[in-house]
């Protein structure tokens, strides 16, 4: 406290004193001076709750002086010749000394209490600040800005290892030096405030507070003075605490934020890509198909230039084969259990159960039931399935894989006659249910 308002906290107290001494004046020559004392209570009250202890305990002491000078015989002086005025008088005083120190007690629970509302409400209001930014560098600019405020002093944001990078700073245009980038790096190497006014690197201009979040030391937070002096004291290093805090939080919602959306681009694009591997699966190799049997049919009848249909023929050879390679590209699901239905498929381990039972299926009804899995709930065209299982060559076997589907819903179906898993679509191929 300033000493101008010590001295209005003091001589405040004694004019309370003043005008109970005068109130008790009044009512002495009327009731007597038993209710007197009652009187100073009061003001040795409201001096402690407006001004705390010290001016308290000087009231309560005025407040004795007063009434044995004023109210006590001999009137006039401070000699007490009867006892029962002493025992007032130290009773008063007594009095006076207790209740001034509960009444500053109070006093500064609620100073206390009303410091920890305004650090509540201020640490609120930042972290809804930087609730409604959306990526690092604006909440780095909005934390900056927000601690110049509540500082009144230069902030910065930096981070990265090993050289730091400012990340945000307010005013605009703030620079480091070769101490002030050694400090920060300090401080986000290990977690310890470094630079200006603390034990590590003292030619720094800045001081650098480490932004946690857990372990893991994600920024440093600099804060300097134009005059030099330390931008927190020791009473305000509790709030800013708390505020790195909500920096950390806030970081580390932004990183997890990019990081979900990555994750849905990248799965985004494996989607279309799968889409677009199937699509070439299923729709440019069956004319690949077409276009080679037609070439060995030229070749059978002869009413072609063979050379020319020889280099058409192995032409659409390799291009099948590039296709079919391609295909055999999309992303894999190998590492992932599939459930359709009581039917799990386990394609890491090869193993197929139903109802919570193993079936045991040999490796050509496997090898489908695995690539239906891959691709449950699309059709997959006869030829493509003839492919994939049993190779190029046997692209036109259709009973084989009559053949596999039929004994793999008598081993899976609850009804082979009526099958509800693998879907047959006339003329195309068949599909897993999903």
């Amino acid at each position: 406290m300033p000493a101008a308002l010590h001295v209005q906290a003091y001589a405040g107290a004694l004019a309370m004193v003043g005008a109970a001494t005068l109130v008790g004046l009044w009512i002495a020559p009327r009731w007597g001076t038993a209710p007197v004392d009652m009187i100073y209570l009061p003001a040795i009250l409201a001096a402690a709750t407006l001004w705390g202890l010290g001016p308290a305990l000087v009231a309560g002491a005025a407040a004795a002086l007063a009434y044995n000078f004023f109210f006590t015989e001999p009137l006039h002086t401070f000699r007490i010749d009867r006892v029962t005025d002493v025992v007032t008088v130290v009773v008063l005083l007594l009095v006076a000394l207790v209740t001034s120190r509960l009444a500053a007690g109070v006093r500064r629970q609620a100073q206390l209490a009303a410091s920890h509302a305004a650090r509540n409400a201020t640490i609120a209001g930042f972290a809804r600040r930087l609730l409604s930014c959306s990526g690092e560098e604006d909440i780095a600019r909005a934390a900056c800005a927000e601690l110049r405020r509540l500082f009144d002093c230069n902030a910065m944001l930096v981070s990265g290892l090993p050289v730091p990078r400012i990340i945000g700073t307010d005013p605009e245009g703030n620079r480091l030096t070769p101490s002030d980038v050694a400090a920060a790096a300090l401080t986000i190497e290990t977690g310890e405030p470094a630079g200006r006014g603390t034990p590590r690197l003292q030619p720094a201009e800045w001081v650098f507070h480490p932004v946690r979040s857990g372990t893991a030391v994600l920024a440093a937070a600099g804060l300097a003075r134009d005059d030099g002096m330390p931008a927190a004291g020791e009473d305000q290093l509790p709030l800013l605490t708390n505020l790195l805090d909500q920096i950390a939080l806030a970081l580390e919602r932004a990183r997890l934020e990019d990081e979900a959306r990555t994750f849905a681009a990248v799965r985004e694009r494996d989607r279309l890509r799968a889409s677009l591997l199937s699509s070439i699966g299923q729709d440019v190799a069956p004319r690949l198909t077409a276009i080679g049997s037609a070439v060995r049919e030229l070749k059978r009848s002869g009413s072609g230039d063979k050379q020319l249909l020889s280099a058409i023929g192995s032409e659409t050879s390799k291009l099948d084969r590039y296709i079919s390679n391609l295909v055999a590209l999309g992303p894999e699901t190998d590492e992932h259990t599939i459930e359709a239905g009581d039917l799990t498929i386990d394609l890491f381990h090869r193993s197929v159960s139903n109802r919570g039972e193993e079936v045991h299926l040999t490796p050509k009804e496997y090898a489908v039931v695995a690539e239906l899995a891959k691709h449950r709930g699309r059709v997959l065209s006869h030829s493509y399935l003839l492919r994939t299982v049993w190779g190029p060559a046997q692209e036109r076997q259709i009973d084989y894989l009559r053949v596999a589907i039929r004994s793999v819903r008598q081993k899976l179906e609850p009804d082979p006659t009526r099958p509800t898993m693998i879907i047959n679509e006339p003329a195309v191929g068949y599909r897993l249910a999903v």
